[in-house]
This record gives structure tokens, C-alpha cells and sequence, in this order.
């Protein structure tokens, strides 16, 4: 989100007019957002369980950081959505590749845990990840969803990174 705000701020210095700015917002920029996985479907918590909670429950509970969670949570959910929204608002969907896990659970989604047997697993799921038709989303949910009928997560890929590599060659030239 930074980085695109970035962007529109240096076409706005160079577009005089404010207006050309919004129309091309999502056709002049390519954006690629590789997530590190959550454990969203996973339901650690429940809101009859979380009532019962005491301030230091929602600090650590059981070797989970709850309030940290929801939080981070949040954040990534609000981004990815509104730089959707940036990009399905004037039709340029496919200029926003957003490749993400939120099925995983257990060890899979914790960033700290290094040993071989989880890595390898994380390269599985990676390589599982890449299989999977591209998601986008929805943006009268909010919900992350597969899009029937498009590219693999590696098809999407591998367009992607030739857009990008066709951009750099036009930019370039100029």
C-alpha cells in the first residue's frame, strides 16, 4: 500500500492534472504481493471463549498472542483490500497478483520455527500454493476468493513477471 501511494504521488508530480491521476491509478502501476500465510480458517478463538478472557488471556493464551493476532490480522486484511479495491474500481484487476495461504495451521503458520521439517513442509505448501486458481477479493465481502476459469497461482506468475519485464523495457526507452 505504501509503495503504490508512492507511485501515485510521483505520477501526480508529473501529471499536471489531478483527474488523469485517479483515471490511470490502476492501469500505469503492477503490483505483486507474496504473503507469508495465515492461519485464518483455523478458529483458535471463539468469541464465547474470548468473553471470558482476562487482560494477560489476551496478551498470551495457550502460546498465542491473541490481541496481536487480531490485530496483524487486520492490517494485511484492510491493505489487501483496498488495493483491490485500487485495482477492480477501474478494471484493472490483473494488475494486482496477491498470492497468499490463509489455510494454514498448526507450526505451518508460524514464522519462527526453523527446523527442517517444517521448512520442507512450507516449500510443499508453497509449491501446493502455486497450483491453486488465482484468488481475489471480493470486494462485497471481503472475502479472499478462487476465480473460476482464470490462470494458476504459476500461470498468474509467470504473466505477471512478462508484464513487468515488458514495463521496464517501454519505461526504459523513454
Amino acid at each position: 500500500m505504501l509503495a503504490i501511494g508512492q507511485v501515485i504521488r510521483e505520477i501526480a508530480k508529473k501529471d499536471s492534472e489531478s483527474k488523469s491521476v485517479l483515471q490511470l491509478e490502476g492501469k500505469r502501476i503492477l503490483a505483486l504481493s507474496l504473503g507469508t500465510g495465515t492461519p485464518k480458517l483455523e478458529e483458535r478463538y471463539t468469541a464465547a471463549k474470548a468473553s471470558e478472557w482476562g487482560l494477560l488471556s489476551w496478551v498470551f493464551n495457550n502460546g498465542a498472542t491473541p490481541i496481536i493476532d487480531i490485530f496483524s490480522d487486520a492490517s494485511a486484511d484492510v491493505v489487501d483490500f483496498l488495493v483491490s479495491t485500487i485495482f477492480q474500481a477501474r478494471d484493472h484487476k490483473k494488475n494486482y497478483l496477491r498470492i497468499q495461504d490463509d489455510n494454514l495451521i498448526g507450526d505451518e503458520s508460524s514464522v519462527d520455527i526453523a527446523t527442517t521439517e517444517n521448512l520442507q513442509r512450507l516449500v510443499e505448501i508453497g509449491k501446493k500454493l502455486l497450483e491453486k486458481p488465482v484468488s481475489r477479493v471480493c470486494l462485497e465481502t471481503g472475502r479472499c476468493e478462487a476465480i473460476q476459469g482464470e490462470d494458476t497461482n504459476a500461470e498468474a506468475l509467470t504473466k505477471f513477471a512478462k508484464l513487468l519485464s515488458e514495463e521496464r523495457k517501454l519505461r526504459a526507452t523513454k
